[in-house]
């Protein structure tokens, strides 16, 4: 199956998608992150994270400050400002990679490009904050556009579709124009099909199978799986309800789901583990490069 090819040039980086699957990999600072807990809440803990994962072969590192799990609250831009930005201050001068700024409010992505960010990743795809946009394009920058269903309070409450992969395609579609109309380059544009935001399990799966149905919107696809409930709850053991993130059986599973959207047409995988997804980058390349 063909995978699009796309240059990418901005903010003094560059990156080519299509041959080689990227790596982005995933620093949260906050208290609650349903996969590493607190274990980088602490300033000193992140920065060694981040250079762990930039020396494991990480392409972007995707930095966040407040919590999407499921069921969880906001967090106020004050907050969310005083977690990531000192970090990106720092990293920005010791990494050669870009950095991305995961938030869903306009200021935090402003005052995280300020500090060295070249790369927005919103997961309401502008639904949150409507300046998020007019930040992008005034800065010139990255912006990851990712589907969901509702809030990260709400969304895991009952989701439905009538056509999951219509409505996706439909959400990421107008996303996309809104984005363009505000001036952001379509060039600058990457989407996210938001596996596991506002989807039951069924419709994560589809999605990943699927996913190359989403090359008609012309742009690259990222996708984020690693460690997610699907995962858990596939891999549960009798008379067990989920297991946990950090559980091995839950990387096994993670690195099976990358494997299954490289061959499906992902561009950029987001993951935990990126010393364990560059092995399974390098093996799919090369099995889809191959003859």
């Amino acid at each position: 199956m063909n995978r699009p090819e796309y240059h990418l040039a901005w903010s003094g980086f560059t990156l080519t998608l299509g041959q080689k699957t990227r790596i982005m990999g995933i620093l949260n600072i906050t208290p609650n992150s349903f996969s590493d807990g607190d274990r980088f809440f602490d300033r000193d803990q992140a920065l060694a994270q981040a250079e762990t994962l930039v020396e494991a072969g990480a392409d972007i590192l995707d930095i966040g400050g407040e919590s999407t799990r499921p069921f969880s609250e906001a967090v106020d831009a004050e907050e969310e400002i005083r977690r990531v930005v000192p970090v990106i201050a720092y990293l920005a001068k010791k990494i050669p990679i870009p950095i991305s700024i995961d938030t869903t409010k306009a200021i935090v992505a402003q005052q995280a490009i300020a500090a060295g960010a070249s790369v927005i990743n919103d997961i309401s795809a502008l639904h949150f904050d409507d300046r998020m946009a007019e930040v992008a394009a005034a800065n010139d920058v990255l912006l990851i556009l990712m589907h969901i269903k509702g809030t990260p309070r709400d969304m895991q409450v009952d989701p439905t579709y009538d056509d999951l992969m219509g409505e996706v395609t439909q959400f990421l579609t107008d996303a996309g124009q809104r984005a363009e109309q505000a001036g952001v380059a379509k060039k600058n544009i990457i989407l996210d099909p938001g596996i596991g935001f506002g989807k039951t399990l069924a419709h994560n799966l589809s999605l990943i199978r699927h996913l190359h149905e989403f090359h008609r919107l012309d742009r690259p696809l990222l996708l984020g799986t690693s460690r997610k409930a699907f995962i858990r709850k596939l891999l549960v053991p009798k008379n067990q309800t989920e297991l946990p993130p950090d559980h091995p059986l839950v990387e096994t599973g993670t690195q099976a789901s990358v494997a299954a959207g490289i061959m499906a047409g992902a561009h950029i995988v987001r993951v935990h583990d990126v010393a364990g997804t560059r092995a399974t980058v390098k093996i799919m390349d090369a099995i889809r490069n191959a003859g």
